[in-house]
C-alpha cells in the first residue's frame, strides 16, 4: 500500500479490492489541480489522515479544456500526475477522460470521499455511492484566495 504510483483507470477496481482486503481505507479526493497550490496541499495533507491510502484522481487534459476553456490546463495530466506523487500524503494518481469520477468512484468504493469546502457535501460527485456503500462524505474547509484561476489572473495582471 505505501508505493506512489499512477493507477490506469482500467486497474483501479482490482487495486481497491487489493487495497480493502490488505484492510486499508481509501480515501479518494479529485480535481484538476493544475497549479498545486497551498489550499491543495491543506487539502491532501487533510484527506490522508482519514484513512491509510490517499488517491487523486485527475481531469484529463481534455476534461481540464471543457471545464476551464481552451488555455487550460497549465501542465498536461502526466505532469500534474508528476507533481501529485511529489507530495508526500498522495498514495496513488489516476486521470479520468469524463466530465466527473463517478464512474472511477463506483469502481474504487472509497471509504472517505474528499472535496474542498467550497463543494456542499450532497452536491459531491459519488456521495450516493461512498454513502451507500457504508462509507463518509467530507467537504473540508476552503482555503479563500486559493485558486489556480486567481494564481493566472495575478500573474497576467502583473506581468501581462
Amino acid at each position: 500500500m505505501d508505493q506512489q504510483s499512477i493507477i490506469p483507470a482500467n486497474e483501479l477496481q482490482t487495486w481497491a479490492e487489493q487495497v480493502h482486503r490488505e484492510g486499508g481505507r481509501i480515501v479518494f479526493t479529485n480535481g484538476c489541480f493544475d497549479l498545486l497550490h497551498p489550499g491543495h496541499i491543506a487539502l491532501l495533507k487533510a484527506a490522508a489522515e482519514m484513512g491509510e491510502v490517499l488517491i487523486v484522481a485527475i481531469n484529463s487534459d481534455e476534461s481540464v479544456r471543457k471545464l476551464k476553456g481552451q488555455s487550460r490546463p497549465i501542465h498536461s495530466a502526466e505532469e500534474r500526475a508528476e507533481i501529485l506523487l511529489a507530495v508526500r500524503w498522495v498514495n496513488n494518481v489516476t486521470v479520468f477522460e469524463e466530465d466527473t469520477p463517478y464512474d472511477l468512484i463506483n469502481k474504487i468504493k472509497p471509504d472517505v470521499l474528499v472535496k474542498g469546502g467550497d463543494w456542499p457535501i450532497n452536491e459531491i460527485v459519488g456521495y450516493d455511492i461512498v454513502k451507500a456503500s457504508g462509507g463518509s462524505v467530507k467537504s473540508l474547509s476552503f482555503h479563500a484566495g486559493n485558486s489556480t484561476t486567481a494564481i493566472i489572473e495575478k500573474i497576467n495582471k502583473n506581468h501581462g
